[in-house]
């Protein structure tokens, strides 16, 4: 997985939706997607930062993407049934949902962690994807085949101190994976659910959760695509339920 070369035209002709699409991986994945085939639907809250990825999309000459402004940290059920009916209407499914989109919220003791912060980011990175996924089950449904991967975390699969509502949202967000690929894997085999870690990259993110770090130190994003080109095209079928890493462990 993490040598992957992906073919040419691995994601033509589907459809796939990345939340979180303005910033970091969310924003390179959608780039990558795009230029292996895909109309990629551009989830994320700053209009302007989403219309610099279309730009860019467009500009290297791949398919038309489309954007889907939205703020999931007040975004209400009804925002979300909405939106997968304006999906419907304009391409009738969808083959892929990217879970990039989640904040960080204060590294500090449980003691003295402040509980408005606390829900913010449980709403955000655990919530808010529980919604999106859930109105968008029966049009992943209607793909052939359709994988979803939620963005995990090392201390999503093995807690830290100090790191709060983060670590603990991301807990909660492999165990929504896992329930997925069980209750979405019927006969047909056609929609897998798994759970990926990108590990220490070059974000905005990771500078602000270790401020002292050298950055340069990391991956940049662009280092990370074989993974997520791997999962989210059809080389993966039949990987479903894992608990998967981007980069390979030292």
């Amino acid at each position: 997985m993490h040598t992957y070369q992906a073919p040419e035209g691995l994601l033509k002709d589907r459809i796939i939706l990345v939340t979180g699409a303005g910033d970091g991986i969310g924003r390179v994945a959608a780039r990558t997607y795009a230029a292996h085939g895909a109309t990629v639907i551009l989830l994320g809250r700053t209009i302007s930062k989403l219309e610099s990825v279309y730009d860019e999309i467009e500009a290297a000459g791949h398919p038309q993407p489309a954007i889907v402004p939205l703020n999931l940290e007040g975004a209400a059920v009804k925002d979300y049934e909405e939106m997968a009916m304006t999906i419907e209407d304009n391409f009738g499914r969808l083959d892929g949902l990217l879970h990039n989109a989640g904040i960080l919220g204060s590294r500090s003791p449980i003691e003295l962690y402040d509980p408005e912060i606390w829900n913010k980011v449980l709403h955000v990175n655990t919530t808010a994807p529980f919604l999106l996924t859930r109105a968008l089950i029966p049009l992943l449904r209607v793909s052939d085949d359709a994988s979803v991967i939620f963005t995990s975390s090392g201390v999503g699969r093995k807690a830290k101190a100090y790191w709060g509502a983060y670590a603990v949202s991301k807990f909660a967000l492999e165990g929504l994976s896992e329930m997925l690929a069980d209750e979405l894997d019927d006969d047909r085999h056609n929609v897998r659910v798994n759970s990926l870690n990108p590990g220490a990259t070059r974000t905005n993110m990771r500078a602000h959760a270790y401020p002292a770090e050298d950055p340069m130190g990391n991956p940049a994003p662009e280092d990370l695509m074989p993974s997520y080109l791997y999962l989210m095209g059809p080389d993966s079928k039949g990987v479903n339920g894992q608990q998967l890493d981007a980069q390979v462990k030292k």
